[in-house]
């Protein structure tokens, strides 16, 4: 059973969409929230089929849109927002995932679906990384799991030449080769970044984590290479990682997905979650 693009009202005031995927009814079950990455959105490809996957194993899932991630409410398939997005930033996003957690405790419907008191969360790239932060600091996450997750945040940044040309034109425009468009992102971003190194290092959030947290990343990541999942396993020796041979950066999906199973090196994706899940979310 399903419920798609219910709204909840995130950072700034900006209503975003979110879907909720139950196996039952008044069942209370564990709560798993999934956090998309940059360029990325609730509807990208295969999302849709490895929450349905991971629900099927007795959980409530949750999959929502960042508020600035450029999908307006209208049509939750395109980038139509591209104000919005050129507005965004880690920091943003990190509240969008406040504000959905507070939403989510006062929901009804949520509460009589899910327990809404052991809430785990699952982040894929950039969402990953804004997982571990959220996760380090809030009381209500009981578990974590990164998928090809960005380990230094600052690292991603572009030269030091670029970075002039950027403060000194105000916008970079960032191509998106899928749909063609050339999406903006104004220098607030990096100037958020830094007022905001230490609350956005990864390796600190990493350090002082003391909640159950798995690794996950695919071998022939060419995003994000596996060395952010070794650098995340040295912060946090507790952590588990797990690395999926001949998986890329979306575990070998596609936007638009039409097939009617996962790619191999997804269903290991599932597999690897879902025992994490059930060792650490019941």
């Amino acid at each position: 059973m399903q419920e798609h693009n219910v709204q909840y009202v995130g950072s700034e005031g900006r209503l975003g969409l979110y879907d909720v995927i139950y196996p039952a009814e008044d069942a209370q079950l564990p709560l798993v929230i999934f956090c998309h990455g940059f360029k990325g959105f609730k509807d990208w490809g295969h999302w849709q089929m490895i929450c349905e996957n991971i629900a099927k194993e007795g959980f409530v899932v949750i999959k929502f849109n960042f508020t600035h991630n450029g999908i307006g409410l209208e049509n939750p398939q395109d980038f139509t927002d591209l104000a919005a997005f050129s507005e965004n930033n880690y920091m943003k996003e990190l509240k969008d995932l406040d504000r959905l957690l507070d939403h989510i405790q006062k929901d009804s419907f949520l509460n009589r679906v899910s327990n809404t008191k052991k809430v785990h969360l699952i982040g894929h790239s950039r969402g990953g990384s804004i997982s571990i932060l959220k996760a380090s600091t809030d009381k209500r996450i009981k578990s974590v799991c990164s998928w090809a997750a960005v380990a230094d945040l600052e690292e991603r940044l572009s030269a030091k030449a670029e970075i002039e040309e950027w403060k000194e034109k105000g916008v970079r425009y960032i191509p998106n080769s899928r749909t063609r468009q050339e999406m903006p992102v104004k220098y607030q971003f990096v100037e958020s970044l830094i007022k905001n190194s230490k609350e956005l290092s990864v390796e600190r959030a990493s350090k002082r984590m003391s909640i159950p947290m798995l690794i996950v990343h695919g071998e022939n990541d060419p995003t994000v290479g596996l060395e952010h999942a070794y650098a995340l396993q040295v912060w946090n020796t507790k952590a588990n990682l797990v690395a999926i041979p001949n998986a890329d950066h979306v575990f070998n999906g596609k936007h638009p997905f039409k097939e009617k199973e996962l790619p191999f090196e997804s269903k290991q994706l599932v597999e690897a979650t879902v025992q994490f899940l059930k060792e650490n979310g019941r």
